[in-house]
């Protein structure tokens, strides 16, 4: 980590390549790069074609739906997502996106769907 100070605190720097954490999905279909910076911690999901929320994290995370508030970018593929309340959408490369709390999702066709995420990784696929 490279680091610079000045009056307001510490300049950081980490490559995408060197997280803090990897969190691997059931199956091994795919994983969570946590990166702790500043006072933040960002993602960059991976999630391997099959992949879904209620079989893949709901067994680490122990909820009925995800938990997590997503605000990011995807980055490759497509992911579809589906609220308790019915509403669904999907989300593919490019579009930057925002999931609240109580959600199912899962990976539409046959290519990994890559993702940063940038407020929903503290506790995400993480033993409550």
């Amino acid at each position: 980590m490279n680091q610079v100070l000045d009056k307001q605190g510490t300049l950081e720097k980490k490559s995408l390549g060197t997280p803090d954490e990897v969190r691997s999905f059931v199956d091994a279909k795919g994983k969570m790069s946590v990166f702790n910076i500043g006072q933040h911690t960002v993602g960059q999901g991976e999630f391997a074609p099959g992949w879904r929320w209620s079989q893949h994290v709901k067994p680490i995370a122990g909820t009925d739906s995800c938990q997590a508030t997503h605000t990011g970018v995807v980055l490759a593929g497509r992911m579809h997502v589906k609220m308790d309340d019915g509403s669904e959408m999907d989300y593919a490369e490019g579009d930057v996106f925002y999931m609240p709390p109580g959600h199912d999702a899962w990976i539409v066709g046959d290519q990994t769907c890559k993702l940063l995420d940038f407020t929903g990784v503290a506790k995400y696929a993480k033993p409550q």
